[in-house]
């Protein structure tokens, strides 16, 4: 079964950096847009970062210039950046195809403490 699995997520003060990580084992980074999903307390599941197959990025408003998607490090994986954190990040952030989700992974928690 087609699955991604998130990791990298932590509590942080605000003003700091995680760098999230989603792992792949089905080629599906590499096969579709995907992105990057986060859901804080309370609220629903919204995206924040999006990247094609062309590598061509996207960005939710609120997280523009502080977050970077990228392709890699390692092969079928997929990088979040998150600089300059705020309160309003916390949440927990799931990666996956951009439409037509596939079964949501784990997710990892991002808490930050202001």
């Amino acid at each position: 079964q087609e699955r991604l699995v998130e990791s990298g997520g932590g509590s942080v003060q605000a003003g700091g950096s995680l760098r999230l990580s989603c792992a792949d084992s089905e080629d599906i980074l590499y096969k579709y847009c995907v992105g990057w999903f986060r859901q804080a307390p309370g609220k629903e599941r919204e995206g924040v970062a999006f990247i094609t197959t062309f590598g061509y990025t996207t960005y939710e408003d609120s997280v523009k210039g502080r977050f970077t998607i990228s392709k890699g490090p390692a092969k079928n994986t997929m990088t979040l950046q998150i600089d300059n954190l705020k309160p309003e990040d916390t949440g927990v952030y799931y990666c996956n195809r951009c439409e037509d989700y596939i079964p949501w992974g784990p997710g990892t928690q991002v808490t930050v403490i202001s």
